[in-house]
């Protein structure tokens, strides 16, 4: 017989390249995007505005937007979207919650994110936070470059033997514990489903008004939903013990800041490092030095306490989690643009999912 001459199957076609519209972009942004948009398959265009209403007339032309945390896509701007003729959303953050996912799938736009870049980068920032605000490192540092090296008021503590009290173990939870763990440090935790690594670290779990009642130390590492927004509060504050160590690095709307401030005027929390704040988005990633009042007056009252330490957001930002952003990002437009279906895609009913309106 005759030996059929075989075909060789085509391989999967290349995804067709996207206007993207990148909004918010710092140098790094431009920079790990490009590295990781080989031979400049995507057309990039970078704009360094957030997203709000007034500025989302730049998505005009654009089949793809990429945003950031602090960038504003309720409703009203999903649906200017849609009119403009978007027709993918690509977060380069892990959260979600400033995106209404409903108004998105209602109009057929496709959201995706960057689930996990380095769990390792938040979690050592909260420990460097706790260490700092422990030993008093941020008060040392001033005093010591005007040239002051008196030691009064900068008596510090000890880590070993104290008890820390993590609220949601999951991956940056479990970092933490062990890293905590090392400095010999009793663990007590809270989260709605118990984590076997944090069983084999000795760590205890126990319902939060426990763990709150219990814990010298306090960090937060779970996502902000409806039944997690605010959890520290007025309430939750006058069970702590005095003198307690808080420390968020997880979502700013965890926690109530007007209830923080009347926690550390009552000498309930005696120091607070936090890396998030709920009305972040017109503080955080900008510089605001030259101004001489913020418009947020609640923030500015935590910022003059000297036992209270601020940083804008920056936990996540290590080489290798921007690198990681990058590549998941270029990635995700990738399975966009060849119509495959994103293993990062957001819906509505994923777990940690804010109602529509809410924000980070």
């Amino acid at each position: 017989g005759t030996l059929r001459q075989r075909r060789s199957r085509p391989g999967p076609a290349p995804p067709s390249p996207m206007r993207v519209a990148v909004f918010n972009s710092k140098s790094y942004d431009k920079e790990w995007l490009n590295k990781a948009n080989h031979a400049g398959r995507h057309e990039l265009i970078y704009f360094p505005m957030r997203l709000t209403i007034e500025t989302c007339e730049a998505a005009k032309g654009f089949e793809a937007i990429c945003l950031f945390v602090n960038d504003t896509c309720d409703e009203e701007i999903v649906e200017k979207l849609n009119e403009y003729g978007v027709k993918h959303i690509a977060l380069r953050c892990a959260g979600f919650n400033n995106v209404d996912l409903y108004a998105a799938e209602r109009l057929g736009i496709s959201v995706v994110r960057v689930p996990a870049y380095s769990p390792y980068a938040v979690a050592e920032h909260a420990v460097a936070l706790m260490m700092a605000l422990d030993r008093k490192i941020h008060r040392a540092y001033v005093r010591t470059r005007e040239g002051d090296y008196e030691l009064e008021g900068l008596m510090g503590n000890e880590m070993h033997g104290r008890t820390l009290g993590i609220i949601g173990t999951g991956k940056i939870g479990q970092l933490v514990a062990s890293c905590m763990k090392g400095f010999g440090m009793r663990l007590v935790c809270y989260d709605l489903f118990p984590s076997d690594l944090m069983k084999e670290l000795g760590a205890e779990y126990m319902e939060l008004e426990e763990v709150l009642k219990e814990s010298d130390v306090i960090t937060l590492h779970c996502p902000l939903k409806r039944n997690t927004m605010h959890m520290i509060n007025r309430e939750t504050i006058l069970q702590m013990k005095p003198g307690m160590m808080i420390i968020n690095t997880s979502r700013g709307g965890l926690m109530d800041a007007e209830a923080l401030v009347d926690g550390l005027k009552m000498g309930i929390i005696g120091s607070l490092g936090i890396d998030v704040y709920e009305q972040e988005e017109d503080i955080f990633f900008q510089d605001h030095a030259t101004e001489v009042v913020y418009a947020d007056d609640t923030f500015a009252r935590l910022q003059s306490f000297p036992n209270v330490l601020i940083t804008g957001h920056q936990a996540w930002f290590t080489k290798p989690a921007v690198k990681t952003i990058g590549e998941t990002t270029i990635d995700n437009l990738d399975k966009l643009a060849a119509g495959e279906v994103s293993p990062n895609m957001c819906a509505p009913s994923r777990r940690g999912t804010m109602e529509p309106g809410a924000k980070k």
